[in-house]
């Protein structure tokens, strides 16, 4: 409809400029062909004395005016008052009309529009004779515009015929314009009401539609594969969580089926609160980091302020240096003084304690190295170790929630560590890497954006 209505308005514009034009066309030449009519009846007159002499301007005495008197034209002649001294025409012995007369008294021919009693348009051209510069007499010219009338009302039926035309054509090319390139608008409308929570694997593959249209549905079909990306990876959270919390509540439904199967002495009820406490303490802790991944994940820190990382990464070592003490663990420390970020010092320190806490756990001899450096804008710090690696066919979901680099799951943890560190690392804006060789050792990099120590 809009493309109809503007092909329409373009073709209303065009008509009206082309009926105009012809109009104007028409009047100019009517006028001109006037201006010759009353300079050749003029040739015909003379001036004997202050009145004119018409006695050679009719076709009976002159021939030359029988050209006028053949195509219709009218010429009379008037003398200094108005009155009719002869003429010849259809109309020229009509009544003068005065205004036209009055305004050639003046010295200058005019034009004038007259209609007859039979309501005929007549174009006349009023030419005052002049003798020592006073006007002696008038000649008028007069032309039927009956034929310049019917001349534009067949202009007006073929400019609207043409119009119509057109609008419908336009109209019909518009239709197909438009459906033609909304079909594939169509199809993303209905893929995506097809689209459920159950079901995302629905592409739309359309790069040879439009560039725009083909833009569009990649963007979509991207937009898709996150979706499903992502309900896949709630999927196996849900799974996964579902799955360590049911461990531990299953261990205590047995510790307290088998106590409460027989009386018991005193240690085996103390064992047995021992255990349960043990696995109390394993559930509230899955549960904590849960509830710390989601506020991460959901509700990322935007308060954030100076924190001198050389100093709060030498605390997390201090802190867990007794750990490698009893694996009796090499620590070896490389950390450059006056590295400050903008940050969150709470989360860095959770983030340094999971770090290092893991290089601890899965090294059972050996090295455990910390590195912290300056990189131009940025702050490096590495916690490298010589323990077990992780597989390289494992090594895409290493920050992946409820990751285990041992597929029997026999290490203690939930396997959330290492994604709540990179969550809070991504809330700063930096980076959580690793490099690891299987049987050879670990080596994860922070990147975080350095800032000027505060003064």
């Amino acid at each position: 409809m809009w493309g109809a209505g503007l092909v329409f308005l373009t073709a209303l514009v065009l008509a009206v400029f082309v009926y105009v034009s012809v109009a104007k066309g028409l009047d100019d030449s009517l006028d001109d062909s006037l201006r010759v009519d009353a300079s050749l009846a003029a040739s015909s007159v003379t001036v004997p004395g202050q009145t004119l002499d018409v006695s050679k301007s009719l076709p009976a005495t002159n021939p030359d005016l029988e050209t006028l008197r053949a195509q219709g034209t009218t010429v009379r002649y008037l003398d200094a008052e108005g009155h009719i001294l002869a003429g010849f025409g259809p109309a020229w012995d009509s009544a003068p009309v005065a205004e036209p007369i009055a305004d050639a008294r003046t010295g200058r021919p005019g034009f004038s529009d007259w209609a007859d009693r039979g309501d005929r348009e007549y174009r006349v051209y009023t030419w005052p004779v002049t003798k020592d510069a006073a006007v002696v007499g008038f000649i008028q010219v007069m032309e039927d515009q009956s034929e310049n009338a019917d001349t534009l009302r067949e202009v007006m039926l073929a400019l609207l015929a043409g119009a119509a035309l057109v609008v419908v054509a336009g109209g019909l090319g518009a239709y197909f314009l438009a459906r033609r390139a909304l079909a594939p608008i169509d199809t993303i409308t209905r893929t995506a009401r097809a689209i459920s929570a159950s079901d995302l694997s629905a592409r739309l593959n359309m790069a040879h539609a439009y560039k725009e249209v083909a833009s569009l549905a990649d963007t979509f079909d991207q937009m898709l594969e996150r979706l499903e990306a992502s309900f896949v990876r709630e999927r196996r959270f849900t799974a996964d969580a579902s799955h360590e919390l049911r461990t531990p509540l299953a261990a205590m439904e047995a510790i307290l089926s088998v106590v409460r199967s027989e009386p018991r002495t005193v240690d085996e009820y103390e064992l047995a609160l021992d255990d349960l406490a043990d696995e109390t303490a394993r559930l509230r802790s899955l549960a904590e980091q849960l509830l710390q991944l989601s506020r991460e994940t959901q509700s990322p820190r935007v308060e954030l302020g100076p924190v001198d990382l050389s100093t709060l990464v030498g605390d997390v070592v201090d802190a867990l240096h007794p750990l490698m003490e009893a694996k009796a663990l090499t620590l070896q420390t490389a950390i450059d003084p006056g590295l400050w970020v903008l940050g969150d010092s709470d989360a860095l320190i959770r983030v340094f304690v999971n770090l290092i806490d893991n290089a601890i756990k899965f090294t059972e001899r050996g090295t455990v190295t910390i590195r912290a450096s300056a990189e131009q804008d940025s702050v490096r710090v590495d916690v490298s170790d010589t323990g077990s690696g992780i597989p390289a066919d494992r090594m895409s979901g290493v920050f992946e929630r409820f990751f285990r680099a041992d597929r029997s799951r026999s290490t203690p943890g939930a396997g959330l560590g290492l994604a709540l560190a990179s969550q809070i690392v991504r809330n700063h804006g930096g980076t959580l890497s690793v490099d690891s060789i299987e049987g050879v050792g670990s080596t994860f990099s922070v990147l975080l954006h350095r800032i000027e120590a505060p003064i």
